[in-house]
């Protein structure tokens, strides 16, 4: 719990970096001092309310025993078996096949799911899909992947201001490395979310394991969200790419180079891993 509570610790010191970088470009040393205000006032309301903006995002309708049992229900049964407080559960209309998990701790977590993956998914399988994302709550990623994903869209409105609004002239700025700066600031900021977002959806599918007891169950789930994803859009996700990172899978639509960039590790390579991970519990050897 200590590793990522500093994670998150060092997160928002590289969010507080570069508003003030991408400041100091767009109006020297009082552009700075704004923008690093800005940033500070961005990192509290984000750890206090991103959770909620994200889940109005995707216009997420929250539910319960009656109006969803079946995503209820497993939500509950799971979150038992991983010793967790029983999260919020929501419902997004959408056909794409897709969750995530929000929230600032396990206390205020909810958890997300689609139409799509509801009505796709085998029990199984959405067992295992659900485990995967208290897997994240019970490691506390969700406070750090909210976070990046507000923020990260507020350092590219930073930058396109900068853009529209260069500030006053200052014969101390460089025009050169000023525009450089603004151009790069929404890039870094994709390349923190890289940094975190790949290693932690490794890490929440041997947890989602653990939990479950089942990784053959998401490795199913994955090979059948890869192929129907692919077809089906999320509009939310694409208006905001800033916020498919907290997805399991990616609800986004690119290709070419775009893929260098992408927030989650190949769909193979994590389906490897599972099936490895099931051969070990079948073998009743310990996960390595």
């Amino acid at each position: 719990m200590l590793g990522n509570w500093f994670k998150t610790g060092l997160l928002m010191a590289a969010i507080m970096a570069l508003f003030g970088v991408a400041g100091a470009a767009i109006g020297g040393g009082q552009g700075m001092l704004f923008a690093l205000l800005v940033g500070l006032a961005t990192n509290l309301w984000a750890y206090w309310f991103s959770d909620a903006m994200v889940l109005r995002l995707y216009n997420a309708r929250e539910v319960d025993a009656t109006s969803a049992p079946q995503l209820y229900g497993a939500v509950r049964d799971l979150a038992a078996r991983a010793g967790l407080p029983m999260p919020r559960v929501y419902l997004i209309d959408e056909a794409q096949p897709n969750a995530f998990a929000t929230g600032r701790n396990p206390e205020h977590a909810a958890v997300a799911a689609t139409r799509g993956i509801v009505e796709l998914l085998s029990a199984r399988e959405l067992h295992g899909v659900l485990a995967h994302e208290l897997a994240h709550v019970k490691h506390r990623d969700i406070l750090t992947s909210t976070i990046t994903a507000s923020i990260a869209g507020a350092i590219s409105a930073l930058a396109h201001f900068g853009m529209f609004f260069g500030g006053r002239d200052d014969d101390q700025r460089n025009p050169v490395l000023a525009l450089l700066v603004l151009i790069l600031a929404p890039i870094a900021a994709v390349l923190i979310q890289l940094a975190i977002s790949r290693g932690r959806e490794y890490e929440a599918d041997r947890g989602g394991a653990e939990i479950s007891g089942d990784p053959g169950a998401l490795a199913d789930a994955l090979a059948k969200m890869e192929r129907y994803t692919k077809g089906l859009p999320l509009p939310a996700a694409e208006e905001h790419p800033a916020t498919a990172q907290m997805m399991i899978v990616n609800p986004l639509h690119e290709g070419g180079l775009a893929g260098l960039f992408s927030t989650h590790p190949p769909i193979e390579d994590r389906i490897r891993r599972l099936l490895a991970l099931a051969a070990q519990y079948q073998r009743g050897l310990p996960p390595r």
